[in-house]
This record gives structure tokens, C-alpha cells and sequence, in this order.
């Protein structure tokens, strides 16, 4: 199955129930038949964009009072590493309502994807609170760094990515180097596979863009004692160079 054909019209019912369940004033009737059999023809990231349009709609015009209601449908973490798009992908059309409003209320919906990511993805929804607020958020990814969840950590890196697949470019990585290269290198030695392949993919981005900083940050990581962690991600994170 591809990826878009989870979003159809029986995931429509059942995140109208899901939704319903926890807010009282929310039009379930409403969202179901404003969107049952108008998915079909989109793509993907129409289909998120359909749903939102119709959330806005349908939903609170307070943006806190409905991130509340979020909170309450995320369910358990995950597990592990994996599993992100296998159990949380039903969550990424509230990934995207906040990729879309986050910025009415940037705290909050910051706290919001600290606990989105440890069930699914929040490395899009982030990415305009940095754009908005790069010092302010990049500090708070800063101590993410330090999280005890692998997710967490892996958000903290992933969402500074200059050329994160399927999302405009992000320039915090070149505008504000001293917090980027904090938080690759808070990461550099982490033993997660999955934070390892991040922090490489962020080096990767950054030869592509200013490969000059990216040789100046792998210095200085040669300068420590050296893992097998950080070799993995200065191989990856080079794997493009000649």
C-alpha cells in the first residue's frame, strides 16, 4: 500500500470518532462528509492539506484548545527506533495542522512536538518555528540533545537539516552555526543507528551548501577521541565526497 492510500475514507471516520471522543464541541458529522470521497484523486501531501483545511473548519478556532485535544489522542510512545511509519503515520495530518498554524503559538506547539515525535514525526512541523523563532528553538533542541528518548534526540537533529526531503530548504544550520553545530555535536557519539544516520544526513546537506563549515566541524570532532559512532557519521555524512 502506498503511503497516501491510508488516508481514505475510512481513516477520515475513525479520526472524526478518535477526535470526537475527547472534544465536545467538535462537528464529527461535519469533518466525515466534507472529506469522505474527495481523497481519492490527491497525492499525499494534498490529502494532509485537505484534512487540515477541513480541521479548520470544523475544529476550535483556538489553536491551544485543539493542540489540548491532540495531546489526548496521541497514545503510548513507541517502543523503539522503528516503527514510526508503521504505527504513528494515522498523526501526520495533525503534524501538519501544526506545521500550518504552530506559529500562533510557538511554545506550545514546540512542547507539543516533543511528545508528536515519540510517536511519530515532528520533523516537519518544526521546521516553521525555526524559521520563526531559529535562537529561541534552536536552544531548546539544544537540550533535546541530552534526552533520554531516542526520538527526541533524533528530532532535535533532523529538523535543522537544510534539505530534508519533501520540505523547503531550512537556513538556521548557516545562519546560526554556533547552536547547528552544538546540536550535531551533542549528537556525534549517540548510539542509536537512527540518530547516527541524522547527524550524517545533516552533514551531507551541509557539504552540499557550505562545504567549508562541514570540513571545519568534522576538525573539530578529530580533535576528541574518536568512536565507532562518529566514524559511522563522518562516513556517511561524507559519503558524496570525492
Amino acid at each position: 500500500m502506498k503511503h497516501k492510500d491510508h488516508y481514505n475514507d475510512a481513516y477520515i471516520g475513525e479520526l472524526a470518532e478518535k477526535i470526537a471522543a475527547v472534544s465536545s464541541n467538535f462537528d464529527a458529522l461535519g469533518l466525515t462528509e466534507s472529506v469522505q470521497g474527495q481523497l481519492e484523486d490527491k497525492e499525499l501531501f494534498a490529502r494532509f492539506d485537505f484534512i487540515v483545511d477541513a480541521m479548520e473548519k470544523y475544529m476550535s478556532p483556538d489553536y491551544a484548545e485543539n493542540i489540548q485535544v491532540f495531546y489526548q489522542l496521541l497514545g503510548p510512545e513507541l517502543e523503539k527506533a522503528e516503527g514510526m511509519f508503521s504505527f504513528g503515520w494515522w498523526l501526520w495530518p495533525i503534524g501538519r495542522y501544526v506545521e500550518r498554524h504552530g506559529n500562533e503559538d510557538w511554545q506550545v506547539s514546540l512542547a507539543f512536538l516533543k511528545e508528536l515525535t515519540k510517536r511519530f514525526t515532528g520533523e516537519y512541523a518544526i521546521r516553521p518555528l525555526l524559521k520563526e523563532h531559529p535562537q529561541e528553538v534552536m536552544d531548546e533542541l539544544i537540550q533535546w540533545t541530552l534526552d533520554e528518548n531516542v526520538h527526541v534526540r533524533r528530532l532535535a537533529c533532523e529538523g535543522v537539516r537544510l534539505r530534508l526531503p519533501w520540505s523547503e530548504k531550512l537556513f538556521v544550520a548557516l545562519d546560526e552555526p554556533e547552536r547547528y553545530c552544538e546540536i550535531l555535536t551533542n549528537l556525534k557519539d549517540d548510539p542509536a543507528k537512527f540518530v547516527q544516520k541524522s547527524v550524517g544526513n545533516n552533514l551531507n546537506d551541509l557539504y552540499k551548501d557550505a562545504p567549508d563549515k562541514a570540513e571545519a566541524l568534522i576538525a573539530q570532532w578529530r580533535q576528541t577521541p574518536s568512536t565507532k559512532a562518529q566514524e559511522w557519521i563522518i562516513k556517511h555524512g561524507t559519503r558524496n565526497q570525492k
